[in-house]
């Protein structure tokens, strides 16, 4: 019998896990797919590509504004397991938002192993901040900024909705509501995978940036979702952190949508954004 290396998981086993496309065979169909609708939404125009927000070439955002004044935004990080994947490869559901009156924000960050998960989490964290700060020039209101994310998305995604925001000067409940796909929300396992090839975390830091550790200073609604098809190992962290949340008072939707897989939930995330609990007040 091979050595377990987490909970019933040997390291074959674990490795498998955290292998999004072992469990979507048709995950290179999907993201060719989803490439050619996101070279037509970005063809038609209607949007700002590449405002700076920091100052490292990295930390750029596109705005797909709503044409309306003082509009809610919806600020969506991608996912590509932290190392992979741009904000072009999230245009596609702008149109989505942009017809209900919804302003769609998606930042490009730094990827690992060339800046490290700190880092990326703080530029994040800036990110909104240079939105909630401009929110006049962007013509939205900054009192109705939602959040997104998509696998390592949906990780960061639920970081700064546990953040301490006071340091970006802004109030701790900057954030209204986060819905969060298909993602992780526990480090330690991630770091015994293969994956630590390329994560260099500390303890500590792989606590910090835990979302199961910190989730007792989210101060908004969360909606968890994954996808019927995702790894047993994404599905669990799901219902972990659901679980977890309740136990620290909160409220949180945990909603499974059937017949998909990880890279099929995405196409979604409009059709999510309006039904989710966690975006009810937008």
């Amino acid at each position: 019998m091979k050595p377990k290396v987490f909970q019933d998981y040997d390291q074959e086993a674990l490795d498998h896990a955290f292998d999004q496309r072992a469990w979507a065979p048709n995950a290179d169909e999907i993201l060719e797919h989803r490439q050619k609708q996101n070279n037509l939404v970005r063809a038609r125009g209607h949007y700002q590509p590449n405002i700076q927000y920091g100052p490292s070439p990295d930390e750029r955002l596109d705005v797909f504004p709503a044409d309306l004044p003082l509009a809610p935004v919806h600020f969506h990080i991608h996912g590509g397991a932290w190392r992979w994947r741009r904000k072009e490869d999230a245009s596609f559901a702008a149109p989505a938002f942009t017809a209900t009156g919804t302003t769609y924000i998606v930042p490009d960050f730094g990827a690992l192993p060339s800046v490290r998960l700190p880092e990326i989490v703080d530029q994040l964290a800036r990110a909104v901040s240079w939105v909630y700060h401009n929110a006049k020039d962007l013509h939205i209101d900054p009192d109705r900024i939602f959040i997104s994310g998509h696998s390592s998305g949906a990780h960061l995604c639920a970081v700064l909705l546990a953040l301490d925001w006071a340091p970006y000067g802004l109030p701790e409940n900057v954030l209204k509501g986060g819905l969060c796909i298909s993602g992780i929300y526990d480090m330690k396992p991630v770091l015994l995978s293969a994956r630590r090839e390329y994560i260099d975390l500390n303890e500590h830091e792989a606590l910090s940036l835990s979302p199961i550790a910190t989730c007792a200073t989210i101060h908004c609604p969360v909606s968890i979702v994954y996808a019927q098809n995702d790894s047993p190992e994404f599905i669990r962290q799901s219902r972990q952190f659901a679980a977890i949340l309740a136990e620290n008072g909160k409220t949180p939707e945990l909603v499974m949508i059937p017949g998909v897989n990880h890279f099929e939930i995405i196409d979604r995330l409009a059709q999510l954004a309006g039904s989710c609990q966690a975006f009810a007040a937008a």
